[in-house]
């Protein structure tokens, strides 16, 4: 290597240095901030430079910049007196192993592209099965199987596109989504399943939105009514999503009697559990999956409550070849002799976009660092 790279590299090591330094004096101060910024819109661009610079600055001054105009407008997530949307705790571990996966700056599309990539998501995917106590069926040695998503709102995208194109015998992909499909979920979900169900073409007039009993929970009378009422109009229903733990109420569906139905009139079942499936990493919480067993797919977000920092999502299915068989296409200039096999997963055929990151690492991090028993406690 020459000496202009080896100057870089040793540059990036003490401003690296400095950084984490940085990180870590702002989580050590952060309960003397105001959670929420006190800025106007537009305030936060009046205090930057109108032009960009036209040469290299020190990263000093940057940094510098970062506490006199960026910290003021930042809400602060890791706040401990932030009790808005959801609890987003992160971890040490968990931002090292964000730095790692950036400094390796790994395209992990392919099992070719970089197997340990690949291999460590699905290996530590399945070790969130046993953790979390959820069906063997999820398990990358089965069927089924596992992919860490950016978001839940991107796990449900895929579980109602999967369940479209079974509904469908996988026409819809050639021939453009059918108005004759419907969906249900409560009154109570998530925004993303209306979101979902609008991107992948079914319409947000045929989303039936149920309403919930005074547990906040989906009223299954109902439901069934619906499914019936749609089937006499010559509909089709193709979807119903679960929650486990709204956002707005932290409300809890009845998975074993939604189960029921959905297997009763061949729906495809989608849990929901964004919110609150990580508590049941504790024994005594187990009780919030009953009925799990009955999904098709399942979505929970290790950056709620599992000290991972935003963005993981853990999304896992039955079948994964009714969701590679929905989403995978395969130009010249992804062939190679791995994925011909058919023995390695390739996780591009698992999600929407064709790119993705090493967030398997920081998880994996988190798990080491703490322990089953660590994150319990």
């Amino acid at each position: 290597m020459d000496k202009k790279s080896l100057d870089k590299i040793e540059k990036f090591r003490k401003d690296g240095k400095k950084a984490i330094d940085w990180i870590a004096n702002y989580l050590r101060e952060i309960e003397s901030f105001s959670v929420q910024p006190k800025t106007m819109p537009g305030d936060i661009r009046l205090r930057l430079e109108d032009s960009p610079p036209q040469e290299g600055e020190s990263f000093e001054s940057i940094i510098g910049d970062l506490d006199k105009h960026i910290i003021p407008g930042v809400m602060h997530w890791q706040s401990p007196r932030f009790f808005g949307y959801f609890p987003a705790n992160s971890s040490g571990p968990s931002v090292i192993g964000d730095l790692i996966s950036s400094g390796l700056g790994i395209q992990g599309m392919l099992w070719a592209t970089s197997p340990a990539c690949t291999e460590l998501e699905s290996h530590v995917l399945d070790w969130l099965v046993d953790m979390l106590e959820l069906p063997g069926h999820f398990k990358s040695s089965s069927l089924g199987g596992g992919v860490i998503q950016d978001t839940a709102s991107s796990s449900t995208l895929c579980a109602i596109l999967a369940a479209r194109e079974q509904s469908t015998s996988y026409k819809t992909n050639l021939d453009g989504a059918s108005n004759h499909l419907t969906a249900y979920t409560s009154t109570e979900a998530h925004s993303s399943i209306e979101k979902g169900i609008k991107i992948a073409g079914i319409g947000s007039k045929n989303l039936r939105l149920i309403s919930v009993d005074r547990n906040q929970s989906i009223d299954t009378h109902e439901l069934e009514l619906s499914i019936k009422e749609d089937i006499q109009k010559n509909k089709k229903p193709f979807f119903i999503n679960v929650t486990v733990g709204t956002t707005s109420s932290h409300g809890f569906d009845n998975i074993k009697k939604v189960g029921k139905i959905s297997k009763r009139y061949g729906i495809w079942l989608h849990v929901d559990a964004a919110m609150a499936g990580t508590a049941a990493i504790c024994n005594e919480f187990r009780y919030i999956h009953s009925g799990v067993e009955l999904a098709d797919s399942y979505t929970f977000n290790p950056h709620k409550w599992m000290l991972t920092n935003f963005d993981c999502s853990v999304f896992y299915i039955r079948e994964r070849e009714k969701l590679i068989q929905t989403l995978s296409i395969m130009p010249e200039y992804l062939r190679n002799d791995a994925s011909s096999t058919k023995d390695v997963i390739d996780y591009r055929d698992w999600h929407i976009p064709l790119g993705r990151r090493f967030r398997a690492l920081k998880l994996w991090m988190v798990i080491r660092s703490y322990g089953v028993q660590g994150i319990k406690k």
